[in-house]
């Protein structure tokens, strides 16, 4: 009788396998085929917060956006297969549908952010970027967020011990800029943030771009100030306000300077000098060599890096 009833739940397993199975061809036979899926089109908070395009966000779909019976589906195969290809086709046609705010919250409520968040150990460095994917689109809900902070230090961990310039290096920093969008969750890298200034320095323009979104978010909060100012920064960090930097470095950084100079004028400590010690971002920003380059961006070709930099004091 146990026999017959176990054979019975491995029957139904099978067939919710199948089922899933299915969908996951149909989802991807699109792209087989030469790509031809049915075009995605998420919100705009959810592309926004991307940082992806929305027009970025193809895949083949089962007619339409995924309900909740098929992202069940789609959940317990990535849950119970051990095919990396099913586990990773899974988890991006999991993200995209993430990119939905409905979906958002019915991936939350079938348990589905543990599944896609247990992926992000996985060995298979494509399995672990598409999971981070996957968690980014979910991060946009707030409500979601309370769930995926428990593996920010994880994904901390992957983003600076990582391959630089990976994929899932960027895939990471992007979780993570999305997380720190507001206040709630940005104590979480305060470990982190000379790590941050060392990306920074080593990466290539992607990289650099995504860790100054990062940092631009912490900036903006006067309870980070001081762990910014204090972290240990390589002196070629000065380079990046060199004239002939790519614009959207250049800004990013003035803004970055900006920022942590209105929270020292909020907190009303400009004029005192913290005990900062040398080597930290603090004897970098209000030095004489930075004030020398503010001065010399005062004559940038570009606009708006020279109106940038007048609201920045000179010094």
């Amino acid at each position: 009788m146990g026999g017959a009833r176990d054979a019975g739940w491995v029957a139904a397993g099978l067939l919710l396998g199948a089922g899933a199975c299915y969908c996951i061809y149909r989802l991807t036979r699109g792209q087989r085929r030469g790509g031809r899926g049915l075009r995605l089109r998420p919100s705009r908070s959810a592309g926004e917060a991307t940082g992806c395009p929305a027009e970025d966000l193809t895949n083949g779909s089962c007619d339409d956006v995924l309900n909740a019976e098929q992202l069940q589906k789609l959940l317990y195969l990535v849950e119970s297969t051990e095919d990396p290809v099913i586990i990773e086709r899974a988890l991006v046609t999991l993200g995209n549908n993430a990119a939905f705010s409905a979906n958002q919250v019915i991936i939350r409520e079938l348990g589905g952010i543990p599944i896609v968040g247990s992926k992000i150990n996985d060995p298979n460095h494509s399995i672990k970027e598409k999971a981070l994917n996957a968690l980014n689109n979910l991060s946009v809900n707030v409500e979601n967020q309370i769930k995926i902070k428990i593996y920010m230090n994880q994904v901390c961990e992957d983003v600076f011990s990582g391959p630089l310039n990976s994929p899932m290096q960027l895939a990471g920093l992007r979780l993570l800029t999305n997380m720190t969008v507001t206040n709630d969750h940005q104590h979480m890298l305060n470990g982190y943030i000379t790590d941050l200034f060392q990306v920074l320095l080593t990466g290539n323009g992607s990289t650099k771009v995504q860790v100054l979104k990062l940092l631009l978010n912490l900036s903006e909060n006067p309870a980070m100030t001081e762990g910014l100012l204090g972290a240990q920064v390589d002196s070629s960090f000065l380079s990046l306000y060199d004239g002939h930097m790519a614009k959207e470095i250049l800004l990013r950084v003035l803004t970055l300077f900006q920022n942590i100079n209105n929270c020292l004028k909020k907190e009303g400590h400009l004029a005192v000098q913290p005990t900062f010690t040398k080597g930290s971002l603090f004897f970098l920003l209000y030095g004489e060599e930075c004030a020398q380059k503010m001065r010399a961006l005062v004559n940038h070709h570009d606009a708006d890096v020279k109106e940038k930099v007048t609201i920045i004091p000179k010094f």
